[in-house]
């Protein structure tokens, strides 16, 4: 018998969307990459940056690929795309899977990417919004990006993501701002992303796994401690941070 009804919640939540991703009649699901180009989507690059940012991805055969004529340890600028559109309430889908090449900053560290929704305000390399980590080995932590925070349930000692565990919120000015994955479940190959975003609420799912959960996602506009907002919608950015890494597949579809 389950005990736990959080436990509970997410079992039933996780076989719920996979029946209704089967069914697909309920919500509006749209391609956000066509696999041709990258119409509705605008690129950015860090500030002072030498290149075109176009140069940094290229489309074939569906596929989205990061750095793609860039010399492996080489010295190459982060970078990403966003949608030109905003959006709430949603199941977002996104497959990746890693290059061989690595660049300088970060030829020697580990392969790192991501996904940041709800974007709001400025489009810089990272920008208010919360990230859903792609990294060799931590796929699925959640990153407070920008002035946001958010919180999940942790495991009390190694503070990573557990349902039954204690409710600690993150952000600006309560460093550190990481959530860990429960466990890791990233694997050789093309990996899959979802994400359920439900208003201010996000259940990260990792190759048919949930393996975090942002609760109570806000944001500021300024400095002020009072004007916390509910991060409810925003732009979806997909990072380039210094790894060859190719996106494909990227859908969303509509819990309304």
């Amino acid at each position: 018998m389950i005990k736990s009804p959080r436990l509970l919640f997410q079992i039933l939540l996780s076989i719920f969307f996979s029946s209704y991703a089967e069914v697909g009649a309920a919500g509006q699901e749209i391609d956000l990459f066509n696999g041709k180009d990258l119409s509705g989507w605008k690129i950015v690059v860090e500030e002072g940056a030498e290149v075109d940012g176009a140069s940094l991805f290229a489309v074939s055969e569906g596929v989205i690929h990061v750095y793609p004529n860039s010399e492996d340890g080489s010295q190459q600028p982060f970078a990403g795309i966003f949608t030109e559109e905003s959006y709430e309430n949603y199941r977002l889908t996104v497959e990746y899977r890693w290059g061989d090449d690595r660049f300088a900053p970060r030829a020697d560290s580990v392969r790192d990417a991501g996904i940041i929704f709800h974007m709001v305000g400025e489009p810089v390399i990272w920008p208010t919004g919360i990230e859903c980590q792609i990294q060799e080995g931590d796929t699925g932590d959640i990153w407070i990006v920008g002035q946001t925070r958010a919180s999940s349930y942790v495991q009390p000692i190694a503070f990573n993501y557990d349902p039954r565990g204690d409710l600690l919120t993150r952000g600006v000015d309560r460093n550190p701002q990481r959530f860990p994955r429960g466990y890791c479940r990233e694997k050789e190959g093309w990996n899959r992303i979802e994400l359920i975003v439900e208003g201010d609420h996000a259940t990260y799912i990792v190759n048919g796994h949930i393996v975090n959960e942002a609760i109570h996602m806000r944001y500021r506009e300024d400095e002020s401690e009072w004007s916390w907002m509910p991060l409810d919608r925003g732009r979806i950015f997909l990072q380039a941070e210094g790894a060859e890494v190719f996106y494909r597949n990227i859908r969303l579809q509509s819990l309304d």
